[in-house]
This record gives structure tokens, sequence and C-alpha cells, in this order.
């Protein structure tokens, strides 16, 4: 193996490392570490924190700070190769703490970890960076703040500085014009919850950044403080730091990075299309709705819906309407028409007040009272929307688990939409005892649910797909959903690309697909029917999600007929879906709205979305082909996929849209 050209070397009471794009610098005598990069741009005064004793604890008050004796190694792994050095920083009467870092050959990025090393320890805080400045080239600076599930509508933001936000899992910091900027997240998610901290101050700097695992309150859904470690040694979470000339470059290198630690589960039969039953029938499914819209996609499916000859034909909740009767034979009538059937679980969430009813697949040994999470001093968590959390590890749970997940694969599912997970991550009291934290229980959780449906175990692929539930981990699911629920109207729309316009690079990193929800082209049950334009935008913002494409109306209303005939059956759009690829943002300033254009480079071809989220209003929508990263005076041709016009045309794009309308151009160089 070839030695790394990424320099480490104690200099002059400093240890400094460096590849040519960015150099680490920590000052043996404080504490410091200072980051910089060929750009200009920097982070200074960085340290870490662990909480201790429940008091905060800085590297920087340690006495002593040197070299751990392994020295610099040379590495080679899934990113490349490198070097990884550790500080430690010791004093009399403090557990001893320990800064590593790791550097890749040419990459922009870097990696920071800090571990506390003693006895009897316990902390549930443990910051690897704390940054006291940020000094990016930007005349506008803005942060973006990434929920950290998609639970009660929540919306990305990119929030204009100087101000302060909280964010979960990774942020970006960045100019909205040259889009230069920095992606700091966490890449390992077997134990914490990560939060970022950043605060600015006038000017385009930050004057705070503060990384730490420990997360818990209102937007992780928690009651309670996030759970202790405790051991001799204590690890905090992996953080990936980055600076880019384009953030959005930086947020799929990050997305990336998680990929190579805990790679995604593949997938190999094509982007899923069909539909779910939620949105057309609510709790009033039943069997006829459910073979009638089988009958229905199948003559559409002889006209192109369809993806590799597959339609998923989906129950959602309330599918125990039906008999075990009806429903194995609703299975058989979606196999013999050549489609395949979905199912719908929530596999930590109970419903009802009945605690002392029998726990399913348990032969009677436990009841749902037994299975509910707890706090510190024995009180049930209170509800989140509307369920109470399930402890992931009980070993009724467990029982539970392999009970639903037999009773699907044996009745002929292919095809499972898992919801309400943020209840399985919650803080609590754990029955098993070596779990102390959320995510540590949601990880058991999730990989009993992967390895019952591992397609090596039951004979058959079976697709995993997760509606609300965290974003990381992620490795249990081909897809999730990128936002809350979304219907068919134009507000619907906007909320879901708002998702899209900061979370794109989800797509093909942490899963294979993006899910932008059931899509509706007329209306669902508790809506009104929508507009013609309406219900183009939400099929345009599904085809560039990245997509599964669900449709999510009752076929039995003839203008849903009408609509999914005149949709469905266009090649190109359905193309754009079979790709599974999430067109990305043109721009990121938009506050907590989405943008307005989505574009896709393919060779010499440049595919653009462009929408009007207003119902009432005409708007001239202009595109700069420089914002699109090609010359602002070459000519083109514009293909209008859903006119199927060609316009040739040479400088800026200009687009009319009619109230409520998108359009999804093909730009032919």
């Amino acid at each position: 193996m070839r030695a790394s050209t990424v320099l480490f070397q104690e200099l002059e009471g400093n240890v400094v490392g460096g590849n040519g794009v960015c150099r680490i610098i920590v000052d043996l005598s404080s504490g410091l570490t200072n980051y910089e990069w060929s750009t200009g741009s920097s982070m200074s005064g960085a340290y870490s924190v662990v909480r201790i004793d429940g008091t905060d604890v800085a590297s920087t008050e340690y006495s002593e700070h040197k070299l751990a004796a392994s020295g610099i190694e040379v590495i080679h792994d899934e990113f490349g190769t490198g070097c990884r050095f550790s500080v430690l920083h010791s004093a009399q009467f403090k557990p001893v703490m320990k800064q590593t870092f790791w550097l890749y050959e040419k990459a922009p990025y870097f990696f920071v970890q800090v571990e506390l090393e003693g006895e009897a320890l316990e902390t549930n805080y443990m910051s690897p960076l704390t940054v006291e400045a940020v000094s990016l080239a930007a005349e506008e600076l803005r942060a973006l703040l990434v929920p950290f599930d998609n639970d009660k509508w929540v919306r990305y933001e990119s929030i204009a500085m100087p101000n302060q936000l909280e964010s979960y899992e990774v942020t970006a910091i960045f100019d909205p014009t040259s889009r230069n900027g920095v992606v700091v997240g966490s890449v390992t998610h077997d134990t914490w919850k990560t939060g970022l901290k950043v605060v600015g101050k006038e000017g385009a700097a930050i004057h705070r950044l503060e990384v730490f695992g420990g997360a818990a309150g209102e937007y992780t859904r928690d009651t309670m403080p996030h759970g202790t470690l405790i051991g001799g040694t204590l690890t905090s979470p992996r953080i990936f730091v980055g600076m880019y000339e384009d953030y959005r470059t930086g947020l799929e290198e990050y997305g990336n990075a998680n990929a190579l630690i805990a790679p995604p589960l593949q997938w190999e039969l094509g982007t899923p299309f069909g539909w779910n039953s939620w949105s057309a029938a609510g709790d009033k499914l039943d069997y006829e709705l459910y073979t009638h819209t089988s009958d229905f996609l199948k003559s559409l499916s002889d006209c192109g819906f369809h993806h590799q000859g597959t339609l998923y034909i989906n129950f959602d909740s309330f599918w125990t309407n039906l008999s075990q009767e009806q429903l194995e034979a609703a299975v058989r009538h979606v196999r013999d028409n050549g489609q395949k059937a979905g199912i719908y679980w929530t596999p930590f969430a109970f419903w009802g007040h009945d605690y002392d009813r029998l726990v399913e697949g348990t032969d009677g040994k436990y009841t749902y009272r037994e299975l509910l999470m707890r706090d510190e001093k024995g009180q049930v968590l209170p509800e989140l929307d509307g369920g109470l959390a399930i402890d992931p590890t009980h070993p009724g749970n467990l029982l539970r688990t392999e009970f639903y997940l037999e009773r699907f694969v044996r009745c002929g599912f292919e095809y499972i939409k898992l919801d309400f997970l943020g209840h399985g991550a919650l803080e609590g009291v754990h029955f098993d005892k070596s779990v102390r934290t959320g995510i540590q229980a949601y990880n058991l959780g999730m990989a009993l649910i992967k390895d019952r449906l591992n397609p090596k175990a039951i004979g058959r692929p079976f697709f995993i797909n997760l509606s609300i539930a965290p974003m990381f981990p992620h490795q249990y699911a081909h897809s999730r959903r990128i936002s809350c629920d979304a219907f068919g109207t134009l507000t619907d729309t906007e909320y879901m690309l708002n998702a899209l316009t900061y979370g794109w690079w989800m797509n093909g990193n942490l899963f294979p697909f993006n899910d932008p929800d059931h899509t509706v082209l007329y209306k669902s049950f508790n809506q009104e029917p929508t507009m013609v334009q309406e219900s183009r935008s939400r099929l345009n913002a599904s085809l560039i999600a990245g997509t599964v494409l669900l449709m999510g109306d009752d076929f039995r209303h003839e203008e849903a007929r009408i609509r999914a005939e005149d949709c469905l059956t266009r090649p190109e759009l359905l193309e754009i879906a079979k790709k599974g690829e999430s067109f990305i943002p043109l721009e990121g300033n938009t506050d907590a709205a989405s943008d307005t254009v989505f574009y896709k480079r393919a060779g010499d071809n440049c595919f653009i979305a462009v929408f009007n989220f207003n119902k009432e209003e005409t708007v001239e929508a202009v595109i700069q082909l420089d914002r699109l990263g090609l010359p602002r005076d070459m000519t083109y041709s514009l293909h209008d996929l859903w006119e199927e016009t060609d316009i040739p045309s040479t400088g800026d794009i200009r687009v009319r849209l009619e109230p409520a309308e998108s359009k999804i151009l093909k730009l032919i160089f």
C-alpha cells in the first residue's frame, strides 16, 4: 500500500496536517484547533466539550495537550487514502479527553470525533466540534435548518444571518448567490441524536457553531432528556466537515459519506409505480375499492403506466377493515392482474386505550401495558400523533414484529409502508438495559424488520418504505417519505417541494428513492377536487422527486379516471420517474418555502421543472442559463413535455405559467 500524500507533522508546539485543500492546526499549548481551506474560508478557535457529572468540560480546560502515542497513522479505508491522528487532553482529577481527526487526499472535508476515557463515566452530551468563528467568502449568509424527522408537517428552512437556529444531523452554511458554503453533519447514527446550533453575527460570518450528540426536545419529539451513555470509554458521533464552492455538492458528498459508512438497502427492480389507499379512502377502505383500483390500473399499465412490468397496489391504514379471507382474496386478485400487493404497519406505535389487550404473536404472555415506553418514574410516555410509543427492545415487541412480518409474507405481500417510526426513537427507559438511547433502540427494532424481510430469507424481493420517520439511521429501507402527508392540492405540492429543495441529496445516497407521498390527480377523501393544472403540478412534483410513484385517487370517480388516462400515459413524463433520480434546486434562498425551479443534467440535455404556486395569478419565470451551469449566449431547443412542442431559443429561458401551472422542459443543446 502506498503512503498518503496527506502530510501531518508536529511543528513548533502544533500538530499540523494538510492535503493541499484543507489544513488542520492543533495548538498543543491551548488545545484549540483551526481549520483552513485553500479557498480562504476557515473555522477558528475550535474545541470539544463533554458533559461530566452535569458540568460541561471543554478540551481547552485541560492542563496538558499532546499527540497520542499512536502518532500519525496512514489509513486506507472506504474514503480512500489519508491520515488519522489523536490529541489527548489530560488533567488531574479529570477523565482523559481524546480528539481524533481524519483527513484524506485531495478531499475538501475531514472528520472529527471525541472520546472520554476513565472509570464509571456517564454522559448525555458530547460535542466533538464547537467553533467560536466561521469565516466564509460571502456577501450574504444563510444556514440550513434540517428537521430531525418528517412529522407534523415540519419544513426545511434556509435562515438568513444574523440569526440563530438548531438543525438536526446536518446543516449547511452558505452564500446563496455564489453557493460557497460549509457542510457539517454526523455520519454515525448508532447511538446519538445530533444537534447543530448556529449563531450568526453581522456580516458574512458565524459567531458560534456547536455540533453535539445529545439533542432531545420538541423537534425530536422527546419529553425526556437524551439518554446517557455509561462505561469506561464513551464516544461521540463522528462529524463530517467540508468546505465547497457549491454547498449542494457538499450535501451530496455528505450523503455519500453516510452511505459509505452504512450502505443503503439496495433495490434492483426499478422505481415502484402503483397506488396507495390512504388518500383515496382513509378509514373507509374496503375490498371493492382495492380490487377496482387493481383492475383500472391494469388497463393503464397496458398503456405504459408501469416500470419493468410491475405495479404495486398497496393497502394503507385500515386494511384491518377486511377479513383475513378478503385480504387473501385481494392479494390473489392483484397477482392475477400481474401486479404486486403492498401492506401497511406501525411497528412502534400503539393505538387505543385498552392497555390490557394481549399482544399478537406472544401466546398470551404479554399485554400492551407491558410494552409501552415509560419515563424514569415508570409513567407511560405522552401520546405522539395520537399513539403511544412501544419499546422496540421489549421481548413482547420482538415476538409481535416477527408475528406480523411472517403474516405479511405468508399472505403474499411484496411491499410494506412502515409508519410512525419516530415512536421507536423516543428517549425513555428500555426493557433491554444495555440500550441507553432512543437511537440505539430504533436501530435494534429496524434491524429486526430488515432481517425478517431479507429476500434471501423469504425467497422474493420485498420493498420497504418509511413514512413518518427520522432521517437517520437510513440503512433499513429502500425509500423514505421526503415530507409529511401530501395530497393533491397546490399547497401540498409546495410543501413537499420544500423538502426536495433542501433534501434532494438523500436520493441515491441514503435511500435508493425519495418518496413524494401518494400522488392525487383529482381529490383525496378529505379534500375538494383540484384544478387540472393543480393536479398536473402535483404529478410533476412527484416525477422529479426521485421517486416512488404511487397514485392516490379513488378511480370509481369518472374525473379521476379521465385525469389518470391523460396524465399516466405520457412516455416522456413516465421516463423521468423511471430514472428514479431527484432534480436539484436552482436556488437556496427560499426561507421556509419551496424553490420554483429544479433541474437535472442528462448528457446533452437538461431537464427543467418550473412551478407557479399561485392559484390566482399568471407569472413569467426567468431562468438564467449561467445558474444552470450553461453559457448565457448558447442556442438551444426547448421541448415542452406536456405540450409536446419544440421552440428554438437563445439566452435566458422565459416561461409563462398560468395559475397553479407547472411545466417540465427539456433543454436540448
